[in-house]
């Protein structure tokens, strides 16, 4: 009997039970290792695919055994488990990088600091209303490698990239790559290192053709350094706020403008997304369906019609004439910043969470500008402290979101905004960034 060869998925969470259903149908012997709680429902689904796992730990020596080992992206390359794998020779690969292997469809991949999401969802939502078969992956929706498993027959797949799964990514080839932004984020897992952070970011141009796209905004100062340090092969598409020369989409006297392959044009009100960092989302979406031959009309309804992501600048509700926002997917400095720079009424800011090596001082002008109070919500608000005491705006500390919503509510006053926009990650008080918005909605509706 021909001996199977042996891939290890370190992970079961939606990652890595896809990785090892697609592993199993492609022949390979699947173990899968949890160091934490398996949710119930990725239990049934190895349970039903008799794919042997484990939880509370790692069996060192089955995991050492494998040909691979697919990695999930929340856990980190130090992790003693990953570190032994590493020197014991052991490729370690992710999800993606996996599943690209037994898939032809064609792969749109987005990456960025902010508004990946939401145009990763613009995206889909373009070439899903174009009448193209489509799938949504990555760091949204589904896993990739539980799609290419169920062999759905796309022809395009729009995938969602976070550092974390570009850094274990080899030979994948994204057709069209999308870089949105490079601003500090995760630097805890990155040695409190920018240019690490960066190189992990322009994994995505790593084996691109000229037959390949590159879309990109061409303002950001770090894209811009970066570059000059790689030769690209693809077509460039760069964007810019501002008509100027070389770019290939712009906004231009209340105008929404792509010039290339053909010219399209709409009027910037007609667009369903507002706020300056929407128009980089939704500039980077509309090239991206252009140069992929979706015509001006399908274009034009799906970019004025597309309703948003949830716990992105979400209006929750209005209470005592104060409205309530819920832009929890708001985990860093910089997406902090456009959401503040997008207020209009007096701010009540909420802050705080597990910090990920963060500077706060971009936000301190716009703090100062658009705040009548902060509310600190997390574990250590030491750092908070020390960067915003000093500018003397009424500041109350909460330990739950109870606590905080009504801290709020007393602070706010009618005709103000109430802005969850915490700057860090949400693990010290929630299980992720979703639960943290979904409790502060419940509580708001409840006022």
């Amino acid at each position: 009997m021909e001996r199977k060869e042996k891939i290890v998925v370190l992970g079961a969470g939606e990652s890595g039970v896809g990785a090892a259903v697609l592993a199993l149908k492609k022949g390979y012997d699947v173990f899968v290792s949890d160091g934490g709680h398996v949710k119930p429902k990725y239990r049934e689904m190895l349970d039903v695919y008799g794919i042997e796992w484990e939880e509370g730990g790692h069996t060192k020596e089955r995991i050492l055994q494998a040909k691979e080992i697919i990695k999930s992206p929340g856990i980190p390359e130090d992790a003693p488990v990953v570190v032994e794998g590493k020197q014991a020779g052991i490729p370690i690969i992710s999800e993606i990088e996996f599943a690209g292997r037994y898939t032809r469809a064609k792969m749109i991949c987005i990456t960025g600091s902010n508004g990946k999401t939401t145009t990763t969802s613009l995206i889909f939502h373009i070439f899903k209303n174009a009448g193209y078969k489509v799938g949504l992956a990555g760091n949204i929706g589904r896993s990739l490698a539980l799609q290419v498993a169920e062999e759905k027959d796309y022809d395009y797949y729009v995938i969602e990239l976070s550092s974390f799964q570009l850094d274990n990514m080899y030979k994948f080839r994204a057709n069209i790559a999308i870089l949105l932004n490079i601003t500090p984020d995760h630097l805890d897992r990155y040695e409190g290192s920018l240019q690490h952070y960066a190189d992990a970011k322009m994994r995505i141009l790593q084996n691109q053709t000229a037959d390949d796209a590159f879309v990109y905004w061409a303002d950001d100062p770090m894209i811009q350094k970066e570059l000059t340090h790689y030769g690209i092969k693809a077509k460039a598409c760069p964007f810019s706020l501002l008509k100027k020369s070389g770019m290939i989409g712009y906004i231009s006297d209340g105008h929404y403008v792509i010039e290339r392959p053909t010219p399209f044009n709409m009027e910037q009100e007609e667009l369903s997304l507002t706020g300056k960092h929407n128009m980089y989302n939704s500039l980077a979406a509309g090239i991206t369906a252009h140069i992929s031959g979706i015509s001006d009309e399908d274009l034009r309804k799906s970019l004025s019609d597309f309703e948003g992501v949830e716990h992105r600048l979400e209006k929750v509700a209005s209470v005592g004439g104060v409205q309530y926002v819920n832009d929890s997917k708001a985990t860093n400095v910089d997406a902090c910043w456009y959401a503040l720079d997008s207020m209009r009424t007096p701010t009540v800011l909420i802050l705080g969470g597990k910090d990920k090596g963060n500077d706060y001082a971009p936000i301190i002008p716009l703090v100062k500008q658009k705040c009548r109070a902060l509310v600190f919500l997390g574990v250590d608000n030491a750092k908070l402290h020390a960067a915003f005491d000093g500018l003397g705006l009424p500041i109350e500390d909460t330990r739950s979101m109870k606590d905080c919503v009504a801290a709020c509510a007393r602070m706010a006053q009618p005709g103000d905004t109430v802005l969850l926009s915490p700057c860090c990650a949400s693990f010290d008080l929630f299980k992720n960034m979703e639960d943290r918005g979904d409790q502060f909605k419940t509580l708001v509706r409840a006022l």
